[in-house]
């Protein structure tokens, strides 16, 4: 799922993120907590982009019961929540012309450039060309930022009604039932719409809440039910109902009832696992908090990374436990690679593209005419939360 496209305040540098000199007794000193950062939601970053990374790893093992428990429980979930905390995070965009050219870079460029990386996969995996080079047809995990794109940009939109989720919600739901396609990804754009606008409608202290013993508490119980609750689900339920991108009217039941039903269920299923993953996300400072900047260095290479598995002998090898762990381990340390400095800095040309080589030089680029800080600030890509 998707695998940090939403925008929070400017890293610091890499001393700490957030680092700030003091002087105590003739000593620099570095305070705790990074400012225009939340530790909860970076931290809640990692967790999501560490359950991408493993239900992806895992997904060809889910023959293996415990691993198709644990692959429908992370659906349950994952991207709802990973969408809700881009739509908090976005609430600062407004459309202007430094924020257009900065979400060009930040997610049409790497779009561009992992989409070709993955057709050229394809294409030596069947030797011959796939079936549609259209870059409109995202290619496995890159519709989340195709998805993301779009919602930023409708985001004044939003802002602007007076019920935007309820109107989210109506538009998901009876959207869901028309066939969509997979041009840009429209399913799934307009099936997970009302995560993105929920989380614009939040507010900081809506967080406050999550901080209560009852809350917490329940938390643990949602999240110990819903874990048993994958267990017949994994057997019994297509898992089309995970992916949210297929049309209503793509199933084998009626599109509008029980259909329309079952997918207000997921949509409140997946709103009250959030909930409850946010509740318990720590919200001090961790050892994982400041790796929650770099999500969409996993979220993009660990795609490359299992494509290229998929087409090695390592899923006909491991099965069973044994292999189910060991495809878990691999995940994770997968994750900390992508996290380290030395591999950030080989994908940052891909990842975090400047604007010298996409956007014009002349003065008359998408920032307007002559304006060098609007240049300036195109060439700093958005930090994104997936």
């Amino acid at each position: 799922m998707a695998s940090s496209a939403t925008s929070q305040a400017p890293r610091p540098p890499d001393d700490g993120p957030g680092a700030t000199a003091r002087t105590s007794g003739g000593r620099t000193e570095k305070t705790a907590q990074p400012p225009g950062r939340d530790a909860r939601l970076d931290n809640a970053k990692f967790i999501l982009i560490a359950l991408v990374v493993v239900g992806h790893a895992i997904q060809p093992l889910t023959g293996y019961g415990p691993a198709g428990a644990l692959y429908y429980w992370i659906y349950f979930f994952h991207m709802p929540a990973f969408i809700l905390i881009s739509g908090y995070l976005s609430r600062s965009f407004d459309a202007s012309s430094n924020r257009v050219e900065k979400l060009v870079l930040s997610l049409g460029v790497p779009y561009l450039l992992f989409w070709t990386a993955h057709q050229t996969i394809y294409t030596v995996q069947r030797g011959g060309l796939p079936d549609t080079l259209s870059v409109l047809k995202p290619t496995w995990t890159l519709w989340f930022l195709v998805a993301l794109f779009l919602w930023r940009l409708s985001v004044p939109v939003w802002q602007r009604l007076r019920w935007p989720v309820a109107i989210a919600v109506a538009v998901s739901v009876f959207g869901a039932t028309s066939s969509l396609g997979e041009t840009l990804s429209m399913g799934r754009v307009v099936s997970f719409l009302p995560f993105f606008v929920l989380g614009l409608s939040l507010r900081r202290e809506h967080f406050a809440y999550l901080d209560r013993l009852w809350v917490r508490l329940c938390s643990v119980l949602v999240l110990g039910v819903t874990a048993l609750l994958a267990i017949p689900i994994s057997d019994r339920l297509s898992r089309d109902w995970l992916f949210w991108r297929a049309s209503l009217t793509d199933r084998d039941i009626d599109p509008l009832l029980p259909s329309i039903g079952i997918r207000l269920a997921f949509m409140g299923l997946a709103l009250v696992m959030t909930i409850a993953m946010l509740a318990l996300t720590p919200k001090r400072r961790t050892w994982y908090t400041s790796l929650g900047a770099y999500t969409l260095f996993v979220y993009l290479g660990h795609s490359v990374f299992l494509l290229l598995l998929k087409n090695t002998p390592w899923y006909d090898v491991v099965s069973g436990p044994v292999g189910l762990s060991v495809t878990v381990s691999l995940a994770l340390a997968l994750i900390l690679l992508l996290c380290t400095p030395w591999v950030r800095a080989g994908m940052r040309w891909a990842v975090e593209p400047q604007a010298t080589w996409f956007l014009r030089q002349d003065g008359k680029g998408l920032a307007g005419k002559g304006t060098g800080a609007g240049r300036q600030a195109a060439a700093e890509p958005e930090r994104s939360s997936v």
